[in-house]
């Protein structure tokens, strides 16, 4: 039982390592707050690599050679990668990944809206690789920082790998644009889409998010949700220029005194919608990853015998 006295030694320990800017360890004393803090953020990013691997694997079978079939199956791979980095993450905080997966299943927690949206054409995977992993990278560079150490430390190889599918989307859609006519409209369709959904990414208002000040207080967020968008908005308009891409936003324009693009307010209305389940794909999102968790069901089931097998003739072998 630890005494009133030996609880605020613990904070006070905890407080001096958040402001030096070191790292939380698993075995270090933490605020409970701050642990289930850090469980919702780290399961929302793992659930969102999960659910993110549909919206893609969608057209893995349909990309127009075996070269691009071979990026986009790597690609998607990566991401399921990226989820095992990020629930072993949560493991260590004493959640297990049939527990997170469940509160997924069931509405608990959420994963990033953007992959409530669907992959109408083929140059959708090029623009989700431009503008959603752009958007990643602004959001998850500065992550590698943050103040939870296996977090911090899964993202510095996530964000490597999140960067080299920002360049391959890019570069698809660079070849796209040299193309015909059809091409380019496809291109530019799809970018007038997921442009908006883009900006949602980084979630709302800084006035309207409820987690963002006590998350920076601890260390677990380094920069607001305001702050990341206008980052990615600066990074991406040269980016589109170079593309001959059009934004479709007619309030973007570079403000010399700011040293920064003004640009409009994506759909709030439409943002919280798709959050609490309305959005275009939500539904199916779900349950392809609840029938993918029931199919493999018995996978799960025979490596766990086969572990308990494996355990007993051990403690066999040296009794």
């Amino acid at each position: 039982m630890t005494s009133a006295v030996d609880e605020a030694r613990l904070q006070a320990q905890f407080e001096a390592t958040v402001a030096h800017k070191d790292r939380i360890e698993p075995r270090d004393w933490m605020p409970e707050a701050y642990r289930k803090t850090v469980v919702r953020q780290v399961a929302q990013h793992a659930h969102s690599e999960i659910i993110g691997m549909q919206p893609e694997g969608d057209w893995i079978g349909r990309a127009p050679s075996l070269r691009r079939k071979a990026i986009l199956l790597a690609k998607v791979q990566d991401e399921a990668g990226h989820g095992l980095y990020l629930y072993s993450a949560t493991e260590t905080l004493g959640v297990s990944r049939d527990e997170l997966t469940e509160r997924l299943i069931t509405g608990a927690q959420k994963y990033s809206s953007i992959f409530n949206y669907p992959t109408l054409s083929y140059a959708d995977v090029g623009t989700i690789g431009w503008l959603v992993d752009g958007a990643a990278i602004c959001n998850q560079v500065p992550l590698c920082r943050t103040s939870y150490g296996p977090y911090g430390r899964a993202m510095i190889r996530i964000c490597k790998e999140e960067s080299f599918h920002q360049r391959q989307g890019y570069e698809l859609l660079m070849t796209m644009m040299r193309g015909t006519d059809e091409q380019r409209a496809m291109v530019q369709e799809s970018v007038d889409r997921f442009w908006w959904p883009s900006l949602m990414m980084f979630g709302p208002p800084d006035d309207a998010s409820p987690n963002t000040a006590q998350s920076m207080a601890w260390g677990i967020k380094t920069h607001t949700n305001d702050e990341l968008r206008q980052r990615f908005v600066d990074m991406t308009v040269p980016q589109a220029v170079a593309l001959w891409v059009t934004l479709p936003d007619p309030e973007l324009r570079w403000n010399e005194e700011r040293g920064a693009h003004d640009f409009g307010q994506p759909d709030w209305d439409e943002f919280w919608s798709v959050v609490k389940g309305d959005g275009p794909c939500n539904a199916q999102r779900i349950a392809h990853r609840k029938k993918a968790w029931d199919d493999g069901a018995w996978v799960r089931e025979a490596a766990m015998a086969f572990a308990d097998k494996q355990s007993s003739q051990s403690e066999e072998a040296t009794a």
